[in-house]
């Protein structure tokens, strides 16, 4: 294990303000972070997240509200943060594309990789995907349309591009992939993601300035913007080579949706190759989450803010919710109804109900149990090992399980039965020391719940403290 990491989330379009969906991939990059500063020391974790905001997607969305882009793209990129911001994410900083030194950047790299051989002028004949502001062949579609933007129409589009030389960087690839099983994960992916290696044909990164004027400017020719993804990619190069950290004693890790695993998992590492850059280690990449069975979207009126959960039921319920029962692996559904389900069973009769017992078992002993939690900060073996893959779900539950198994011994000993003083003082000790661990191990993925328990059962007296989590 390095001795550093780097932790990225994808960076999301301001066509529109970031839903429950996209805050998934949020929140469990945030659980890692969180865990990361523990095992390594907080100065040892670096975390990115933000917005990109040029393409041809952002600049009609704002043109179609009939409003200036850049005060469009301002107003999204604010109210996105808020979004983050409600869900406690730990960023070190939520980046822009219409950043200035990003912009200065993203045009160094474009021009590093032209002047290393592989940008050449040609033209482009196909199709392009506006939703996502990629392109296409007639093998990518379903029925004429794309699979993710079934509603948007595929254009037509006859253009004069710079061209990245990708299908140069097959064997590369294969090599990569041969040489690193766990550079994307879960394994399916991995799979799928090789399976497109052979199918590589060189891109066009850049666009006609007189047909999508809204971009970074192409740093070779002036008639020309940067495509959106050969800017937004490099985003997490301009706060790695801010921070000084994009190097080979660095662990880099990017979360994605399979949505855009494709530009990650292999676009992305020809683009570091080509412009002389270190690799990422691993790309994880989640699944899908859909609401009440139906796909997110808008039409349907389906959509789910993210900061409306958490005034309804509070940050770290809908965190422990999505953490557990999200798209990890697997596509994952999510409906209130579940949610008061799990909310109910899991937090307010599960940990909720066992940290009320404990406090009021020792408010009534009136015995001391200060310093009993200073030695609990510290990493579950089992907790480690789902980590080290990403597995947050999992290592959820093996926290629940130890949870359970504490309830069990309460039960058990039964200790308001108990009365003799040093017998009673010696079941609540071990009782009150494991669910300290409980609560220690939970910081990644409830923090202010992981806090307020340490801070109740760290006093010089436990006072029995109103419910963690009241019933809904």
């Amino acid at each position: 294990m390095k001795k550093k990491i780097l932790i990225t989330t994808a960076i999301d379009y301001v066509n529109d303000v970031i839903h429950i969906g996209h805050a998934y991939q949020k929140i469990l990059a945030d659980c890692v972070a969180r865990f990361e500063r523990v095992r390594r020391g907080k100065d040892n974790v670096f975390f990115v997240t933000g917005t990109d905001e040029h393409g041809q997607k952002v600049y009609n969305a704002a043109k179609e509200q009939g409003l200036d882009v850049r005060g469009f793209v301002d107003d999204i990129a604010k109210k996105d943060q808020d979004q983050q911001d409600s869900l406690q994410i730990s960023y070190d900083r939520f980046i822009r594309t219409t950043d200035e030194d990003h912009k200065k950047f993203a045009g160094e790299f474009f021009k590093k990789v032209y002047d290393a051989g592989y940008i050449y002028k040609g033209t482009y004949k196909g199709l392009y995907c506006e939703g996502c502001e990629a392109y296409k062949t007639e093998k990518d579609l379903v029925d004429g349309k794309c699979s993710l933007h079934p509603t948007g129409e595929i254009q037509v589009v006859e253009e004069e591009n710079y061209f990245f030389k990708f299908s140069k960087f097959k064997n590369f690839l294969k090599d990569l992939y041969d040489s690193n099983p766990d550079f994307v994960l879960p394994k399916s992916r991995f799979k799928e993601m090789y399976s497109f290696i052979d199918k590589i044909e060189d891109i066009p990164v850049t666009r006609r300035k007189e047909k999508l004027p809204w971009g970074i400017e192409c740093p070779i020719d002036g008639d020309h913007v940067i495509w959106v993804w050969f800017d937004a990619l490099v985003n997490y190069l301009t706060f790695g080579l801010e921070k000084n950290i994009w190097n080979k004693n660095m662990e880099i890790i990017h979360f994605v949706g399979k949505d855009v695993a494709r530009m990650h998992a292999l676009l992305w590492p020809c683009m570091l190759k080509a412009a002389g850059y270190e690799l990422p280690d691993c790309i994880y990449d989640h699944a899908f989450l859909s609401i009440n069975g139906k796909k997110i979207s808008k039409s349907l009126g389906n959509v789910v803010a993210p900061k409306d959960l958490v005034e309804k039921y509070g940050v770290d319920p809908v965190r422990y919710y999505f953490l557990r029962y999200g798209p990890i692996v697997e596509d994952a559904d999510f409906s209130e109804e579940h949610f008061k389900i799990v909310y109910n069973a899991d937090l307010a009769n599960g940990l909720g109900n066992t940290v009320a017992r404990l406090a009021k078992l020792a408010e009534k002993s009136e015995l001391s149990f200060v310093g009993i939690t200073n030695e609990n900060d510290r990493l579950s073996k089992e907790v480690t090992q789902h980590f080290d893959v990403f597995r947050v779900d999992l290592a959820i539950q093996n926290v629940w399980s130890r949870l359970s198994e504490l309830d069990k011994h309460i039960n058990g000993n039964t200790p308001w039965a108990i009365t003799d003083e040093k017998k009673l003082k010696e079941v609540l000790e071990y009782e009150i020391k494991e669910l300290c661990v409980v609560a220690s191990l939970c910081k990644p993925f409830i923090p202010d719940t992981s806090q307020k328990i340490l801070n109740t059962f760290g006093s010089e007296k436990v006072t029995a403290s109103v419910g963690l989590f009241p019933r809904i």
